[in-house]
Parts: structure tokens; sequence; C-alpha cells
């Protein structure tokens, strides 16, 4: 069991919450949104009061957690935005990645954007909707970066970006959600349909003089 004595190295620290972040991640892959601060500190080897040293709460290691993977995702939808492809097959690649992203490990969207119902009562307290309003944020914000670098909206194209993104990523998460829960139709029927919902003036509007292009 580790012990609570500090090295004082960032380093070795900085390498330790990574540890410990992989634990969570193993306990959040079985459990989805019932993982437990306790399971995860037994995964991790450690007491309880050791994780709660690095974390805080349970809130601060699903941030911890919720940064990590929001980052990962945010590089995969970057990545599928700067494909080299016309702009309808990089919208469509854009809203396929996200669907496979939650796809691939639904425990960790559950976990990061469901409330478990019996959740241990010490840990009733937590409330997952508070904290997932950020991370929707945040890609919604993200997002709009990028419309505005690369698409000429006129005069007030930065609030307009603000506003495709935000409701992008609302579209996304809305029918990911539904969809990852019914299973209702292949991934590719959604694409298809949600690339058809966004098309309109997307596929009319200009790419900006100064930006990389859409």
């Amino acid at each position: 069991m580790e012990t609570t004595q500090q090295t004082g190295e960032p380093g070795a620290a900085e390498r330790r919450r990574r540890e410990l972040l992989e634990a969570a991640d193993r306990v959040v892959l079985r459990d989805g949104p019932k993982a437990s601060m306790n399971a995860i500190a037994a995964e991790a080897g450690i007491t309880k009061p050791i994780l709660y040293r690095h974390f805080g709460d349970k809130a601060g290691l699903y941030q911890a957690l919720a940064v990590r993977h929001t980052d990962a995702l945010l590089d995969s939808l970057r990545a599928a935005l700067d494909a080299p492809a016309e702009r309808r097959r990089r919208v469509e690649a854009t809203l396929d990645t996200y669907l496979a992203a939650i796809e691939a490990r639904p425990q960790v969207y559950r976990f990061l954007m469901h409330p478990a119902e019996d959740s241990h009562t010490a840990e009733r307290g937590f409330d997952v909707g508070l904290h997932s309003a950020p991370l929707l944020r945040r890609l919604g914000e993200e997002l709009a970066q990028v419309i505005s670098e690369r698409v000429d909206l006129g005069s007030d194209g930065e609030r307009l970006a603000r506003v495709w993104g935000h409701g992008i990523v609302g579209m996304m998460h809305a029918a990911g959600d539904w969809w990852l829960g019914e299973r209702p139709c292949d991934r590719a029927d959604l694409v298809a349909g949600l690339t058809d919902l966004l098309w309109g003036r997307l596929a009319t509007a200009g790419n900006r003089k100064d930006g990389p292009g859409f």
C-alpha cells in the first residue's frame, strides 16, 4: 500500500497521478457510473484517504477524468475536421468520431454523463449533472472556435459560430445519448441523418480567406 510520504518531485507526482487515473479508468470501464472511490482506491492499491489526498473528493477525481477524456475526444474531433476531404465528408467524419467514441467506451460515457441511482451513501451528494454541463460547454466553445476560424459567416460570424458550435454539440449529445441507449439504427444511418440536418447553410457558406479552410 502507498504511504502518505511526498516525494517532492513534480515529475513523480504527475506520474503517480496518471497511474491513479488509469486505475480509475479501469474501474469505470467495469462499473460505469457506479464506480466508487473505494473500488478505485482498491484497484490502485492504496487507501481511500490517499486517493482523497490526490483528488480531494469524487468531484475532483471526476473532473480529472473528464479533462483526460475530453482532451482525447477533442484531439480526435480536430483530426476529423482537418482531414483532407470535401466538407460534407468531414462533417460526417466528425459526427462519426464522436459517436464511435461513446460507442467504444459506453461505461466511461455513462460515468461522465449519468449519475448512478444506487451510489454509495457517502457519495450521494455528488451531482454528475452539475459537473457534466461544463464538459458540453467546453466542447461547444472548441467547436465554435473551429467554425469561426474556417467558415465565413459574415459580419456577425463569431456570435453565429458560437450558436452553431453549442447547437451542434447539443445535437450530438442528445442524439448520441438516445442512440446509445436504444440502438434504433446503425451508427452510419444516424451520422447520415444528422449530417442532412446540419448541412443547410453550412453547404453554401464560403471559407474564410484568412483561415485554414473547411
